[in-house]
């Protein structure tokens, strides 16, 4: 079996490591959801992960319901995000833009008072965080089916956006409770149409989704990232193991590079999982490559490589305190601790102030 540091090839891609950077928000971007030069340092930092993916960006306005959190719906981001790409590539790195719709997430404060959409009439947990502080969620209005021709245009133009600043792909946030996992998973879709009851109709938003990306950008420049077991921010789903074989066994047929997901299977911060993993359906279904993600330590990301449950692994918060992490992983070096504090603030502190080993 292949160790972390063995390179691999998904789509047009060839990964000097297994090393993923995994998408993380950071709230460091403007008001106007623009990159800002801040964000260019951080992410060349980082450049030595086999595949660097970016944190969740915004398909458009009305699905960006986070705090300086960047967008890549107009030509002032994409020149933003340009320069953070050529950065990287200098660098010799390569990286994935996410492609992120809140859905039922978004907060109205952010679309000028609107109603925010989801594939039913649900309200998210708890509270949004928003530029006034932390405020409730309100209830969502159903996508209707004469809408969502414009999300898949709105996707489709976010492919190209995206390639347009450089990026060497893109990914489709499809977990984590956002608009797509909001259609896939059973507790939050109650549709009676085209898109809602059996499991062939609540994937078939992710795959008409996936499809177009993949016919605009190329299918091997496309990932996509599920969260496949427990609860996240209220969505959830009473048979996940069928419920995303069938999605894996969709993405495989539209032939994407990877599935990448984030399944929490240890004690860490997104809790420990309620069932058993799934990733081995999906590992079953899906014959590009699979990267897991959530709470792993080296140890255990070879572990999962020597069993052949995926062929890579995607680090956050290790990468987040350590730009350097590969090079602390081939040569046993101790790791920096993250500062959760410093997580979504604006400035440079627990953002790329972090030191590399050699320093």
């Amino acid at each position: 079996m292949p160790t972390l540091f063995a390179p691999m090839i998904i789509g047009s891609l060839t990964l000097p490591n297994r090393i993923l950077m995994a998408p993380l928000t950071r709230g460091r971007a403007t008001r106007e959801h623009v990159p800002t030069d801040l964000m260019i340092e951080y992410y060349t930092q980082r450049a030595s992960a086999g595949l660097i993916i970016t944190e969740a960006t915004g398909i458009s306005q009305e699905g960006l319901g986070w705090p300086y959190a960047p967008g890549i719906w107009n030509d002032e981001q994409v020149a933003g995000w340009k320069r953070i790409t050529e950065s990287v590539h200098a660098a010799g790195g390569r990286i994935d833009l996410q492609l992120w719709h809140m859905g039922r997430i978004v907060h109205p404060s952010f679309i000028g008072g609107a109603t925010p959409v989801s594939s039913s009439a649900t309200t998210a947990p708890g509270a949004a965080h928003t530029y006034e502080g932390k405020q409730n969620y309100v209830e969502a209005r159903p996508l209707t089916l004469e809408e969502i021709p414009r999300l898949l245009s709105d996707y489709e133009q976010a492919a190209r956006n995206a390639m347009a600043a450089g990026f060497d792909g893109v990914q489709i946030h499809a977990a984590n409770g956002y608009l797509i996992d909001q259609f896939l998973r059973d507790n939050s879709n109650f549709r009676q149409d085209q898109y809602g009851g059996s499991v062939e109709n609540r994937i078939r938003l992710l795959t008409e989704i996936t499809q177009r990306v993949a016919d605009t950008v190329g299918a091997h420049k496309v990932g996509v990232r599920m969260s496949p077991n427990g609860d996240s921010q209220g969505v959830n789903d009473s048979d996940p193991e069928t419920l995303f074989a069938a999605a894996a066994a969709a993405l495989d047929k539209i032939g994407i590079a990877y599935i990448e997901l984030r399944e929490p299977g240890f004690d860490g911060t997104f809790g420990k999982a309620d069932r058993p993993p799934v990733h081995p359906v999906v590992r079953k279904a899906f014959k590009g490559a699979l990267f897991l993600n959530s709470d792993y330590t080296q140890e255990k990301a070879q572990i999962a490589l020597d069993g052949n449950e995926a062929d890579g692994i995607a680090f956050g918060r290790p990468f987040l305190a350590n730009p350097d992490l590969p090079h602390r992983f081939a040569e046993g070096l101790p790791l920096n601790k993250d500062v959760m504090q410093t997580w979504y603030s604006q400035g440079p502190e627990g953002y790329v102030d972090y030191p590399f080993a050699d320093e």
